[in-house]
């Protein structure tokens, strides 16, 4: 990584989650993911996040989360930041997941809450900086009570804001007011984990966004940043408004990755919207609402010349 971090937004300001793409046999395709991560940084990206929910990081395995990690570093990591998730409810695992992360280049950690197991707040502060300890890397907490069952309760935001490689969070609670009472208190940078929360998240001090509507509209949403940024907060929310079909379109069902794939077809960016079990393949039917919404949002069309598959 040669980019200078900036304290403010140490993973950049806008880093979409990407999906993992997969070719018809259901292999990992990793020149796609290339040419995606490089289409998604001359967009605007400033960061990409493999191996996330969205990157179907349960059903893909270490040797080809590191060679998704080594080749996306090579063709993008001198400008944009790759962060690499690190999740698991078993410890042991999310701490190798992100020794591996860290040995095939990654620039920084997302790591999610211990899932399914519901551990209390002790156990959820040690395993966060179990892993913290494992690398040099900095660390993007992870906090999504609707996939983990638990929540990362004020005063463990307290106790991990202390540890030196703990330097934000991805907020997916949807809970902004709690979110700017943690970010005020702790210092951490505070990221939009929703995208449909972008505005409100940054009305309340969040320095970015983790998205997966990004795939499809990097350039709008850099444009409502940009707008955001000058203080032109109403054209912020004009652009942002316009995007608002994509945004249910493609997050409304709670299938992001589904959809999103569906999504990256249609524009042309993605030459195969195949998914590993459980994940199934969108019908005919929400493939012709992500159309519609694509359309509505004037995103259809707009960005299938800019990459080839």
């Amino acid at each position: 990584m040669v980019l200078p971090v900036i304290a403010e937004r140490p993973f950049g300001s806008l880093l979409t989650a990407m999906v993992t793409p997969f070719d018809a046999a259901g292999d990992v395709d990793v020149e796609a993911a290339v040419r995606l991560a490089t289409y998604l940084v001359d967009q605007g990206n400033d960061g990409i996040l493999l191996h996330g929910t969205t990157g179907e990081a349960p059903t893909t395995h270490t040797p080809e989360k590191a060679e998704v990690i080594r080749a996306v570093v090579d063709a993008v990591g001198d400008r944009a930041c790759v962060l690499a998730g690190a999740g698991s409810n078993d410890t042991p695992h999310a701490v190798r997941m992100a020794e591996q992360a860290a040995q095939a280049g990654a620039d920084g950690l997302l790591v999610v809450t211990p899932y399914y197991s519901r551990p209390s707040q002790e156990g959820v502060y040690r395993h966060f900086v179990a892993v913290a300890d494992a690398t040099d890397l900095p660390v993007m907490l992870y906090d999504i009570p609707g996939r983990t069952g638990v929540r990362i309760a004020p005063g463990t935001y307290d106790r991990l804001a202390a540890h030196e490689k703990i330097v934000a969070v991805k907020d997916a609670t949807g809970d902004v007011y709690t979110g700017a009472l943690n970010r005020a208190r702790t210092g951490l940078a505070l990221y939009s984990g929703d995208d449909g929360l972008y505005l409100p998240f940054l009305s309340v001090g969040a320095v970015g966004l983790v998205s997966v509507v990004s795939h499809v509209a990097t350039a709008q949403l850099v444009a409502v940043r940009d707008a955001f940024d000058a203080g032109d907060h109403a054209r912020a929310v004009e652009l942002f408004t316009r995007l608002a079909p994509a945004i249910d379109g493609i997050m409304g069902a709670g299938f992001g990755v589904v959809m999103v794939k569906a999504a990256l077809v249609e524009l042309g960016l993605l030459a195969s919207s195949t998914l590993r079990l459980p994940q199934v393949a969108a019908t005919e039917t929400e493939i012709a609402a992500v159309r519609a919404a694509l359309v509505a949002s004037g995103l259809l069309g707009a960005a299938a010349s800019h990459i080839a598959v």
